[in-house]
Formats: C-alpha cells, sequence, structure tokens
C-alpha cells in the first residue's frame, strides 16, 4: 500500500503556484479504450497552461482522491492533468471505497492494457487549450507503468516520471508481467526516477542496473535517491519527509518544464 486513504499530496512549493486566485478543480471522466472498456479518469485544467500536460498513473488502489487532489496541485503549477483508473474491465468506473478490494483486481492489470487506457487520456490532455505534450507521472505500480509506458513509440511521450517505481518485483514472487529492469533498453523517451534510500522494496542495485540500462540505451535519465526515506515517502501526512517531498516537486516540475 503506498498511501493511506484519506492521505494528501504535498502541496507545492510556494514559488510554483501559479500567481492566480483559487483553484482547479478535477471534472470526473469516463473514457473509452481501443477495445471498448470504459474506465473512469479525473481531469484537471490549469488556468494558466504550459504547453506540457501530465498523465497521472497510480499506485495499485488505482484512481481515488489522492490522484485527484495531485492533478488538481499539477494544474495549480501550469499543466493540465489527468489520472487514470486501471480497473474498468474487471470492477466498473464508479467511486470505491476504502475497504475496495484493490489487490483482486490489480492480477488482472497488464502493462498493455495500461498503455491502451493512457492512449484515450493522452487524446484527452491534447485537447486542452495549450497542450503540446504529455509526460507520465506515477506511483509505486503505476511507477513502473510510467517507465515502461516510455518503451511504447506508439504514445509518443514526451517523458516519464517514476516515484518510486517497482523495477524487479520477481525477488517477491511476481514472474508474470514484464517490470522496467528487464527493459529498461527498449525506453524511448527521457525518464526521471525518484525513490527513497531506505526503501525495501526497491534496492540500491536495482536502481543502478537500471541506470546502467539507459545509459547504454543513450536515453535522457535523471535516478534520484533520498537518503532514509521509505517507499510512499511523498505523502503529506508524512512530515518528516515535507524537505525531500518539496525537493522533489521541483525535480518533476523542472523535467516537465
Amino acid at each position: 500500500m503506498c498511501f493511506e486513504f484519506d492521505a494528501s499530496p504535498p502541496e507545492l512549493p510556494a514559488d510554483r503556484l501559479l500567481p492566480i486566485a483559487g483553484g482547479a478543480a478535477a471534472e470526473q471522466l469516463e473514457l473509452h479504450s481501443a477495445d471498448g472498456t470504459a474506465f473512469a479518469a479525473a481531469l484537471a485544467e490549469s488556468p494558466q497552461p504550459s504547453g506540457t500536460a501530465i498523465a497521472i498513473l497510480p499506485d495499485v488502489r488505482g484512481l481515488y482522491r489522492f490522484y485527484v487532489e495531485l492533478a488538481e496541485r499539477f494544474a495549480a503549477a501550469g499543466h493540465h492533468a489527468i489520472a487514470i483508473d486501471y480497473f474498468g474491465r474487471t470492477a466498473g468506473v464508479g467511486e470505491r471505497a476504502e475497504d475496495f478490494d484493490h489487490m483482486s483486481h490489480i492480477a488482472a492489470v497488464v502493462p498493455e492494457n495500461v498503455q491502451a487506457d493512457l492512449a484515450p487520456a493522452i487524446a484527452r490532455l491534447l485537447e486542452c487549450p495549450g497542450a503540446e505534450r504529455v509526460v507520465t507521472v506515477g506511483f509505486c505500480f503505476g511507477g513502473a507503468q510510467s517507465f515502461l509506458a516510455a518503451t511504447n513509440a506508439g504514445l509518443g511521450l514526451d517523458g516519464a516520471v517514476g516515484f518510486y517505481g517497482t523495477l524487479d518485483p520477481s525477488k517477491f514472487g511476481i514472474e508474470n508481467m514484464p517490470f522496467p529492469l528487464r527493459h529498461g533498453a527498449e525506453t524511448k523517451a527521457r525518464v526521471l526516477g525518484l525513490f527513497g534510500g531506505a526503501d525495501d522494496f526497491i534496492p540500491a542495485a536495482d536502481i543502478e542496473a537500471f541506470d546502467r540500462q539507459l545509459s547504454e540505451a543513450g536515453v535522457e535519465h535523471e535516478l534520484v535517491s533520498y537518503d532514509g526515506c521509505p517507499h510512499s515517502f511523498f505523502d503529506r501526512a508524512q512530515e518528516q519527509f515535507a524537505d525531500q517531498s518539496a525537493d522533489a516537486w521541483h525535480r518533476v516540475l523542472d523535467f516537465v518544464a
């Protein structure tokens, strides 16, 4: 589990907020994949957009309030943003409570379907005024999906950001899904990876191996590891990691700028 169900993303650093009054409330959408699957999404349009829009890939719980608020944070910083759900094929599009059994559904989620659902989300972002390019930003399971999406030239991504994206889950007994450490050499977009130095799920050796793959493939990238930070450090409730979260915000916004 990445965050508590009632967690909120860290506030934007004050110097990255647009000089406008009020915020950008997200709109709840139902999008459709090429195979006809309906899935939920939340779109926050920025009142003063830059050319780069953000496609958010959540953790294993799929779309819930944390990621709706995160889309709104990006909009407040000048980026149209959309967060998508993973479970349209197995759980429909309705809002879910805290006791939703996401793990019984996550087993059916494969990168091919995530990328198929990303395509209409990207298309919707590019309909927003001023949007010219798209960067993915993912968390945990979604961080892995963000890195994998960067191997798909058909999505046309400008870059991919992963917060503690799982690089090689085979050591935890997950064998049936491709993950970034097996596909780093196929990456076709810029990469920013943000990791916790005390994350038991992502050892330093995996990060170093991913770094080598990206370097050998000639991919522009930066992989940052925050000393002493655990998995899921980017959570406003974890005040002890406020400085690292603020640094992560700056790095992500500089990357997408």
